[in-house]
């Protein structure tokens, strides 16, 4: 993962246009052909030419093509605005391809997708949570995102998402305009149809309300802070755990107010006044307390809880089982009590008889009930498959949706946190198409750029031939990036298949690793994370043996090849003088082995004894280290991941210092030495002139050794999701990097599942 003296064979430049993705141009027979806007150019043929820069966006550089054989010419890329970038070099296997002008962030394999805060348009959007959703009947959606605090806007005529209300992150009870105002885990969301939202903000006990023409925040009822179950007018209200929130077009909310713990009851919230009355106690309604409530507009409401659809008569508070058997769970569909339910979360109605509801699990299905009937269908998805696709009823996916709303206009809406998405269903024919936000593109797949899938990136290296070799940890194997091209192939191991088997190729196993180093000889070492070993891949032949430790056998032992002992080993470097290092995260040590001898030490830490103390050998002390590096010069960095800091460790003494941030003090603030912050830094780099890079979250910060100045050239602390084009672009849970021979990063973004290149 950590490799800095390569075998230069290109130079990189970037994917031009803001936030495309990378393309791959065809092979030329000769020299090889230049990509359209933004993409990468095609190798060269046989002659050794380079191939041609593809041409500049309007934010970045195309990508120039690797020469396949001899000494290739200069590439040209085409760089900003349509000028030339100036070709590098002469590598000694191929040509140099074109670097544009600015700094940028490109996709070079996988797919991008998953949870996140991000605005944007479609996919380009990022949910965390879809608690609520509610329609204004003007073609916009808002959305209840709990854990971020918000309230979010879609346009459904585009997609296009922004954020309404609250302030990303930032939880309070301030009334107020737009982002001024603040939420405290709001849920349920229900529109009045008449230009105002109403929130369940649970976390605040109160019924916020939300002027849509002006964003203007107020309280409705209900004090924050302030717990109970009083009825009252307004201030003098108030609630347990306010969560679902429906109006019934006369005037009136009724809110679910308890979970969990609390025996859910349902109130009645006049909106004139603001005077709150209870409508149904919890006991009614027990033994499966509702979350999700609709109003028919006829008098009734609709509770979801658990594994049956309950009626309320609102004039007489009458309690009713209409489908489902509480405490009976299943998909079995059918009429009343003959239907079978399993985990109810959303619920909608749509005016016309009919109530949806969403179940909430990896199963998830849409179902359909007849009010006048309790009779029971599956509308779309089907039990027992979930996933995220497209397509008409049974053939559509779903992954946890938790969220309903209808559009007065034949269309349902689905907010599905599983898949951190909004779904359209057109209800004539239970077409499910996406129209915001992008599931997780999480597979195995083997392929060209976005056409590869990975599961959960943890790390990253170069064998300094133009290639990246990737721990990919839930498929439990190692993978192999193309640079030039963005081919991934599989190394070894086998998708899916776990276990701690040496062999050859995709007769290795592996469980869960997690780091990896190349030792510029043509080898690999992983950090096979939970079978606490250190394991060796020929690179050439993708024979894979144990160079330490035993499977299944976690401990702190040091000692020569399997007599030594890990305990979920994470990150590892190579000295590339016949040395390994391990961030040894359990034991919070740091390991050393000799490759050749197989021989295992502890350098720095007692294994066991967690803190932050300065010191040498045993005397230091570490906080679960995830990632470690070498800068070649006898210094190794370590990413002291609970302690939020960055160590370095004297090879030859073993003295360890707190290079920068302060122990357990949490953050993302920029500065110098202890005055900076990190939040859990995971992998680090150095790139052999000085400087580290260090990934964490969703940003990668640069630490000046030198000077300890720590800055945040990529990512900003408040934006999740990947966001191509120009930095600082956005990132969402990297966990891994590594520095090319051209000083770009490529880094792993584990819940976006993409192999990403940064020029900066």
């Amino acid at each position: 993962m950590r490799n800095r003296h390569w075998i230069l064979l290109s130079t990189l430049g970037l994917l031009a246009c803001s936030g495309r993705r990378l393309h791959v141009g065809d092979d030329g027979a000769g020299g090889g052909q230049a990509g359209s806007d933004g993409s990468l150019g095609g190798n060269g043929g046989a002659s050794g030419q380079a191939g041609g820069g593809g041409r500049g966006g309007t934010t970045a550089s195309g990508l120039g093509g690797q020469a396949a054989g001899g000494t290739g010419g200069a590439g040209a890329g085409i760089g900003t605005g349509g000028a030339t970038a100036q070709a590098g070099s002469s590598g000694a296997d191929g040509g140099a391809a074109g670097v544009g002008a600015l700094p940028s962030l490109a996709l070079l394999a996988g797919g991008l997708g998953g949870p996140g805060n991000l605005d944007g348009t479609g996919a380009a959007a990022r949910f965390s949570s879809l608690s609520g959703l509610a329609s204004d009947g003007a073609g916009n959606l808002y959305v209840a995102a709990g854990y971020d605090h918000t309230i979010r806007k879609v346009a459904t005529a585009t997609g296009a998402v922004t954020t309404f209300a609250g302030a990303t992150g930032q939880s309070g009870s301030t009334d107020g305009m737009g982002a001024a105002a603040r939420f405290n885990s709001p849920n349920g969301i229900a529109s009045d149809g008449a230009g105002n939202l109403y929130v369940a903000d649970t976390n605040n006990y109160s019924v916020r309300k939300i002027v849509i023409a002006t964003g203007a925040v107020s309280t409705l009822a209900g004090v924050a802070g302030q717990y109970g179950s009083a009825n009252g007018t307004g201030a003098a209200a108030r609630f347990q755990a306010p969560y679902g929130i429906a109006i019934d077009g006369t005037g009136s909310l009724y809110v679910t107010d308890g979970t969990g713990d609390v025996s859910p009851s349902i109130r009645k919230v006049v909106i004139a006044t603001g005077a709150v009355t209870t409508l149904v106690d919890g006991t009614a309604l027990y033994p499966d307390g509702p979350n999700s409530i609709a109003s028919d507009g006829a008098g009734n409401l609709y509770l979801a809880a658990g594994g049956a659809i309950r009626k309320v008569v609102i004039a007489t508070g009458a309690v009713t089982t209409l489908a489902g058997v509480a405490d009976q769970y299943g998909s079995t569909d059918g009429t009343g009590a003959a239907a079978r339910f399993n985990s109810l979360s959303g619920i909608a109605s749509d005016g016309a008889g009919n109530l949806y509801v969403a179940e909430n699990t990896y199963n998830g299905t849409v179902r359909k009930v007849a009010i006048a009937t309790g009779a029971v269908t599956t509308f779309a998805g089907a039990a027992d498959q979930g996933g995220s696709e497209d397509g008409t009823g049974a053939a559509a996916r779903f992954y946890y949706p938790s969220s309903l709303a209808g559009d007065g206009a034949g269309n349902l809406y689905i907010g599905e946190t599983g898949n951190s998405d909004i779904r359209k269903v057109a209800i004539a024919t239970a077409a499910v198409t996406t129209l915001a936000g992008a599931a997780q593109p999480s597979g195995a797949a083997d392929g060209k750029g976005a056409a590869a899938r990975f599961n959960s990136l943890r790390s990253i290296a170069t064998d300094g031939a133009g290639n990246l070799y990737i721990a990919d940890t839930y498929n439990y194997t190692v993978r192999k990036v193309v640079i030039a091209s963005g081919a991934v192939s599989t190394l070894a191991g086998m998708a899916g298949q776990v276990g701690s088997a040496d062999g050859t190729g995709a007769t290795a196993r592996f469980y869960e690793p997690h780091g990896i180093a190349a030792d510029g000889a043509g080898n690999l070492y992983v950090a096979d994370t939970n079978n606490g070993t250190i394991r060796k891949i020929v690179i050439a032949t993708g024979a894979v043996s144990t160079l330490a430790g035993v499977a299944g056998q976690l401990g702190s032992a040091d000692g020569v090849g399997a007599a030594a002992r890990f305990y979920q080993p994470d990150g590892i470097a190579s000295d590339k003088a016949g040395n390994l290092y391990v961030a040894d995260t359990v034991s919070s040590t740091i390991r050393k082995i000799v490759i050749a001898t197989r021989a295992v030490t502890t350098l720095a830490g007692v294994a066991g004894q967690v803190g932050d103390a300065d010191g040498t050998g045993a005397a230091a002390n570490f906080d679960y280290p995830d990632g470690v590096d070498a800068d070649g010069a006898g210094n190794l960095y370590v990413a002291d991941t609970g302690n939020g800091t960055i160590r370095r460790i004297v090879v030859a003494t073993g003295a360890v210092t707190t290079l920068a941030g302060t122990a357990g003090q949490l953050g993302s603030a920029d500065g110098m030495g202890g005055d900076a912050r990190f939040n859990y830094p995971h992998g680090i780099a150095s790139d052999g002139a000085g400087n580290l890079y260090v990934a964490g979250g969703n940003t990668i910060r640069k630490v000046a050794i030198a000077t300890a100045t720590v800055s945040t050239p990529i990512g900003s602390p408040d934006r999740v999701g990947v966001s191509l084009g120009a930095l600082p672009a956005s990132l969402n849970d990297c966990y891994g990097l590594v520095v090319l021979p051209t000083g770009d990063l490529a880094i792993v973004d584990s819940l976006e599942d993409a192999v990403l290149i940064a020029h900066l």
